[in-house]
């Protein structure tokens, strides 16, 4: 075990009625005029890069930290808060942040082949780290292992699944409520949709939701790389089905499965149509070192793969958004990331070129 020299003094709260949540409201921003390509619409960028943790993770993960805290200080006073996570990127960092933010320990198992640089976010956190497994799933086994050993008489833990949970989708819907508060009611009825990247489905369950919630009749188009292609081939199967390998660079959206309400949401028609369209793990490097030029900001892959549609794959737009005015509205969710540094950015010219020798 890899712990942090930082020590998490866990507060004695009382219990309020609603605590504060970790997460921020961050920017939406218009980007039409500056973007290398003119758009068929108005574009903003809903700038999930800005929160604490790096991500839009720290919304439904910091939302599902704040209830578990919530209850526990309600029902068991007494006990210890302990928030337990399984990842090597930014679900473990939301959690870690969680915990930090609100004071309480925190233990995240992360695969052997965790970058060092999410090694030492986590630590900064004060969490403890565990390095186990090669693969995200067998370090959410060994979680849960260390789960059946804690001792339920004097501690509280919190189980953070990085997409799998209903809380956890109310808090990314939280994105949408700030996009129209954002907007205002005149623009609002000019949002014709969004645009995201889709792993395992939080992000896309919580903006439905959000949506529905805040009654935009509007488009949600989804993309994921052809390199983990979870939802593409559950829609195929018509169930939930589990990826045998998941090679992506776009490491944060390298899911094996997705959920079942994802696949719920995708085939229900009747206020919100959702659009499902896969790129190159090429089509996702590209976009990051275009975001860069432009914003002067790093994202990661993953995040990447959505920015793509109006940069270098804005037949997409074109295509998935019909009958686009001037003065309509697209919203793209820049999901961040701290998983990819400005050195990563080098690397990603390289293989871009390596893969265009190839053609």
């Amino acid at each position: 075990m890899s712990t942090s020299t930082a020590t998490t003094s866990v507060v004695n709260l009382q219990p309020p009625q609603k605590l504060v949540q970790p997460y921020i409201q961050t920017s939406l921003t218009e980007v039409t005029d500056i973007l290398p390509i003119k758009p068929p619409c108005r574009i903003f960028f809903k700038n999930e890069l800005e929160q604490p943790s790096g991500s839009f993770k720290l919304r439904g993960i910091g939302h599902l930290v704040q209830k578990s805290i919530e209850n526990a200080l309600q029902n068991h006073p007494n006990k210890t808060i302990h928030v337990f996570a399984s990842s090597g990127g930014n679900a473990g960092l939301a959690a870690a942040y969680s915990a930090y933010f609100y004071k309480v320990k925190c233990t995240v198992v992360v695969p052997v082949i965790c970058k060092p640089v999410v090694q030492e976010k986590l630590k900064s956190y004060g969490a403890d780290i565990i390095l186990f497994g090669n693969t995200i799933n067998e370090a959410d086994q060994h979680l849960k292992n260390l789960l059946n050993s804690v001792d339920l008489e004097s501690v509280s833990p919190v189980y953070c699944h990085p997409f799998n949970n209903p809380i956890i989708w109310e808090g990314h819907s939280s994105l949408v409520d700030e996009v129209t508060t954002q907007l205002g009611k005149q623009e609002k009825q000019h949002l014709k949709g969004m645009v995201c990247s889709f792993g395992g489905g939080g992000l896309y369950n919580g903006i439905y939701e959000g949506m529905k919630n805040n009654n935009v009749e509007g488009e949600i188009l989804l993309l994921e790389t052809a390199q983990a292609p979870t939802l593409t081939q559950s829609l195929e199967a018509d169930e939930v089905i589990t990826l045998k390998s998941v090679n992506s660079i776009a490491t944060s959206l390298a899911c094996s499965y997705t959920t079942e309400q994802s696949l719920e949401y995708f085939k229900n028609k009747s206020q919100i149509e959702s659009r499902l369209e896969l790129i190159d793990d090429v089509d996702a490097l590209r976009a990051c070192l275009a975001y860069n030029k432009c914003l002067k900001k790093v994202v990661e892959p993953a995040c990447g793969v959505a920015l793509s549609v109006v940069y270098n794959k804005i037949d997409l737009l074109y295509k998935n958004f019909g009958h686009l005015h001037p003065d309509d509205i697209v919203v793209i969710v820049v999901c961040g990331g701290s998983c990819t540094t400005e050195s990563d950015l080098s690397t990603y010219k390289q293989m871009i070129t390596k893969s265009e020798s190839k053609l």
